[in-house]
Parts: C-alpha cells; structure tokens; sequence
C-alpha cells in the first residue's frame, strides 16, 4: 500500500466469541531492515466493527496511527468509571490514562504563562498530534508563498525603503479582490470604521463601557462639546452611551529593532460614544498613560493629520494587542491547557473525551509551530511588530495575570464590560447564537451520561481532569475564578461550553479578519517608525509616511495577515464529527440537533447580512473550524 490509501480488511471467526468487551489490535514491526531507510511503517486504524451471529455490529473506534504496538479498544458505547463493573475494563481505563500522562507531560512554564506540553519541535511530536499530509508544510513556506502569489518579493527586499504618499501603497495593494480590505481602503480615515472595528474587526473584545472617565486621561467638557451634539459630556457618561479602550497593558514595554531600525510603541486610551445613528464614535485620544504637556489628548476637531496619526497610533497598538493576547493566549494557549489535560485524565471511552477530542484536532502541532516560527527569537513577528522581544513575553504575561473564568466566558464577558445591549455589535449578537447552540448541544449530552449531580461530584476522573487542567495548565494563574472543581451539571455543562466555544467560534471571531483589516496597512500598522508625537500642529504627511511601516515591512503584514487568514485546507466546520466517538443512538440525535440549528444560524446570519453594507461573516458556522488548526 502506497502512502494515503485506505483499505477495509475483514477477519472471520468459526467460534463464537460471545459477548465483547475490548478489542486488541496487535501491529508488528516492520520486517524492512532499519538500513534500507525507508522510515517508519506506520498505519492509522479508523474503528473496528465487530458483527454478532445476530447480525448486530459493535464499533470499537480507534482513530490512531499503530506502529509496532498493541493496543485494546473500548466499545463506542461512552461509559463513566461508575458504569464499569467488570475488574478488566476498570484495570483498562487507569492503563489508558497512565500511559498517556507518560508520554504527555506539562512543561511547566517558568515565564508566568500557562504550561504547555513537553515538547520542543514538530518533529518530536507523537504521530497522533501531527498534521496528515493534506496539511503539511510549515508557516514559514505559507508566509514565502503568499508573498509571491500576491507578487510582493520584489518589496520585501527593500528594508528601510520609506512609502512617499498613502496612495503609494496601492503599489502592493492593486491585486486585492477582498472585497472588506477594498472596503477598508476606501474608507479607513473616517471615523465610524474606525470605531466599529472596535465591534466588529479583529479584535473585538477589548470595548468596554465607560462608567468613570480615568484621573489620568482629562478629558473636560470643552474639548468634546462640538461631537456630542446636545448632549453634554456627563449626561452622556450617565445615559451609558460613553465607551473607552484602554491598552494601558502596553506601556513601559520596549520597542523592537527591525532591520537595525528602533521601532516604537504608544500606550493609547480612547474615549469613544454612541451617536444619534448608533455608531461607536472617537471622541478623545491619548498616547501615553501618564498625562502630560507632552502627552496632548487628541480630538476630532484637531487638524486633520494630528487627528489621522492618533488614531493610527490606537490601530499600531490593537496590532500588537491582537497576536499576542486576544488570538494566541485567549484561544491557541488556553485551548493546549484544555487538550493536554484531557490527554492525561480522561480515557478515550470517557463522554467528556468524546466530546471534545475533535475540538483540539491540530492545536497541539500549530502551536508548537507558533513557538518556532511566529512568535520565537527570530520569528516573523520580530520582523513585523513594534514589541520589542522582552515585551512579546512580557505582554501575554500581564495579560495572564488579569485572566479570569468569566473572561473566557461570552455572557460574562459582554455583561462585565457594559455591552449586551449595544447595537451593531455583531460579534456579540453572533457570538450569542454561536454560544447557545453549543451551550444546548453540550448539555444535552452531558444530561444523558450524568443523570443527577451527584454523578458529576463522583465522576473521579473528571475531577482529576479539571484539577490537573487548573493546577498543571494554569498553576501560575490566581484569584481567576476558574473552578478546580464541578458540584454539579450546570457547572460542567458551562465550563464544557467556554472550552468548545474557545477552540472554535472565538478563535474565528479573532483569526478569519485579520488579512480583511490589515491588508491596507494604514488601518492597521503593525509597527511605528518614529516616536508618538508630543505636540499638535506640527505634523506632516511626510513625518506620517516615516513613520508607518516600510515598504518591506508592510509587504510582510499582508502575507502574513493573508496566510492566517485564508481558510485551511482540510478543514472541518463547528459541528462536523466524521469520525464516530458516540454511538449511542441519543447522542447521535442530539449531535444531528446541534448540526441543525448550526445551519439555522447560518441562514439568520446571512439574511442579516443581506442588508448591511459591510457583512459580518466571521461566526458564520461554515466558516468556523472545529478546532483551532491556524
């Protein structure tokens, strides 16, 4: 058999084997000598189905890559310890886990960062957490490859090369058919797109409700009064329809060195408010957390310059915000603590292992990759962002520290930061539906195997799951409100939502734009050549061309904004479950239930969107992945 194919193999017995608990699959070696080099001969095993004399089938899933080994597999029919009376499947169970913590160990982080798992490269990785070979090949080769179908090389080559104009950056830009990045070009200096990207771009998460304008951003009435209309600055605080972002997570953080060239870094707050057409409007801007002569607050009435380069400031920020915190520790970080306890507690016949294995399908060797070749000494990111290398570290930390359970919860969070109501907010309406369908599904399931809560307070294995994922994953993490323990199924069915959600719809939400809003790069400048201006009136269009990114930087914010982006080969929508962990014919019902109001939300999305001038399609379902695999 050649590489790739796939063969049904049929095994008959002359006796009755009468009734079957396990099936044991023995592999042998390969009888190729080690000095013919032809590596290792591997086999994936998909399930084995056994057929009774009465024509009944049993299914035994295996779904691993066997290779000189042996290996006993459980009946589909998802069993909890307590259901497991016969000595052998109990002896089976604790085996199971006690092999896999053998070889998935935590690599305690030692940088206030959750753990990780034990290993250092792709290639040390076991066979099971790396990609098949409809999708190999590493970040590296994607970024070289987008930067040549999108014809930038020629740019790259070029490293401290200044842009002389805004318009000259449709030199890497006239091949774009996006139709949002087009969008976004044509539109990125008003201020209405720029505060709905607070809503709705990439990052989404960090608006919040402003209930007290801070002591050291003094913003006073007489610098807002002609954007507010009637309204006066306090009567907008007290009818709710002020919002602030702050990135005060940034500062003191050091700037990069790219090409020999110092890069720098803004800690912006920005006062924004709702206006008559419910849009989420900039009123104020600040650079700098400490205020100051030299630290002016920047406001819509200011010359049309001063006023463009603070808000591309506020945009360089959300750059660097975004990879770091709210896409790589919110989603990829948190989603390896999830897997890699589930590994080490949970048996495969187990129902929460059933449950979510298909929800962590890549994540381990993307991340892995990420470490080496995105965020690493060296990596891209060195070469494109304006954090310096202490402050990639740094930043993640702080925002760790500030992690909390609610935080990783969608209902929480939109209540926390003052935000269920607010209108064209898409990414919370969508997320909520998103959120529902998968609250519902999962605890639909979770009620067919615990059938009261003292089920889920017995259930040993799953407290050790949930105790290793908070004290191994998350051991630096304190005060965060993450249970260490479930009391009872509506807990469990809470948590088990936020990790499904979390491996899925979130990270879409933070991933699928990023080449829609940072393909033009003046909206989204990933670095800043030159210091935050510390006076007004005295810009140039020439001081703003030196300091946004250079051509050669600029060309490697769009390959890789587009590789991120694109949708991955292979890839399986939230809800798609080809290979068969249940079989129990409720849960089967209750997985079609789920797939089917997946599609019902799809259809309300897109006739939402039918009407809107700038769609919203990021937690469409069919464009969210199953799992986090880029």
């Amino acid at each position: 058999m050649e590489e790739g194919t796939e063969e049904e193999y049929v095994v008959e017995s002359d006796v009755d084997l009468g009734e079957v608990w396990m099936v044991e699959l023995e592999v042998s070696a390969s009888s190729v000598p080690d000095y013919w080099m032809l590596g290792r001969d591997y086999w994936f095993c998909c399930r084995v189905t056994v057929e009774t004399p009465g024509r009944d089938q049993l299914h035994f899933p295996c779904y691993r890559w066997l290779d000189a080994c042996t290996v006993r597999l459980r009946s589909s029919d998802a069993k909890l310890a307590a259901d497991d009376s016969v000595p052998a499947l109990s002896n089976h169970r604790q085996e199971e886990v006690l092999e896999r913590q053998s070889l998935h160990r935590w690599r305690l982080n030692t940088h206030d960062l959750p753990s990780c798992i034990d290993f250092q490269t792709v290639d040390d990785l076991p066979l099971d957490l790396k990609f098949n070979q409809v999708k190999r090949g590493d970040f590296q080769e994607s970024v070289i490859r987008a930067l040549g179908e999108m014809q930038l090389k020629k740019f790259v080559n070029i490293p401290k090369r200044s842009w002389e104009s805004l318009e000259e950056f449709d030199r890497i830009f006239w091949n774009v058919d996006n139709p949002i990045a087009v969008y976004v070009k044509q539109h990125w200096k008003e201020d209405w797109i720029f505060g709905y990207q607070f809503l709705n771009g990439m990052n989404p998460v960090l608006i919040r409700r402003c209930g007290k304008i801070p002591d050291n951003f003094p913003v006073t009435e007489a610098m807002v009064r002609s954007s507010l209309g009637n309204a006066t600055l306090q009567q907008t605080l007290q009818m709710g329809r002020l919002y602030i972002v702050d990135y005060k997570m940034l500062d003191g953080l050091e700037g990069n060195i790219i090409n020999e060239e110092q890069q720098y870094l803004a800690a912006p707050m920005c006062l924004l408010h709702l206006d008559q057409h419910q849009r989420i409007m900039p009123l104020a801007i600040q650079l700098k957390q400490k205020p100051g002569l030299d630290n002016p607050i920047f406001l819509p009435t200011d010359s049309s310059l001063d006023w463009l380069q603070a808000k591309m400031w506020v945009r360089n920020s959300d750059a660097n915000h975004h990879p770091l915190v709210t896409h790589l520790l919110m989603t990829h970080l948190m989603a390896e603590v999830f897997f890699v306890a589930t590994l080490r507690q949970l048996p495969a016949v187990h129902p929460v292992y059933k449950l979510l294995i298909p929800h962590f399908r890549y994540t381990v060797q993307i991340n892995v990759q990420a470490r080496e070749d995105l965020v690493g000494e060296g990596a891209i990111l060195s070469r494109l962002l304006a954090i310096g290398p202490k402050g990639r570290l740094l930043l993640p930390q702080r925002a760790f520290k500030d992690l909390t359970y609610s935080s990783l919860c969608l209902r929480d969070n939109l209540d926390q930061r003052g935000v269920t109501d607010l209108e064209k907010y898409y990414y919370k309406d969508d997320g909520l539906l998103v959120w529902g369908a998968i609250e519902r599904f999962v605890t639909k399931v979770v009620d067919v195997y615990y059938r009261g809560d003292e089920r889920v307070r017995c259930d040993l294995e799953l407290q050790a799951w949930i105790a290793d994922l908070t004290q191994g994953g998350l051991h630096h993490l304190k005060g965060s409100g993450m249970p260490t323990a479930f009391r009872n199924r509506a807990e469990l069915s809470k948590f088990l939502t936020m990790v499904v959600f979390t491996c899925s719809g979130q990270h879409a939400a933070v991933n699928n734009g990023q080449y829609d809003w940072a393909a033009w790069v003046p909206n989204t400048p990933s670095t800043m050549r030159r210091p935050p201006p510390t006076a007004k009136g005295v810009l140039t269009m020439e001081d703003i061309m030196d300091t946004v990114p250079s051509l050669s930087q600029s060309s490697l914010q769009m390959a890789i904004a587009w590789s991120l982006s694109k949708q991955p080969e292979g890839m399986r929508s939230l809800g798609t479950y080809p290979e068969e962990h249940f079989s129990e014919e409720r849960v089967r019902s209750i997985i079609g239930e789920f797939q089917a109001e997946l599609r019902h939300i799809e259809h309300e999305i897109r006739k939402r969107n039918d009407g809107l001038e700038l769609k919203y399609e990021y937690l469409l379902p069919s464009t969210i992945e199953n799992s986090i695999t880029i």
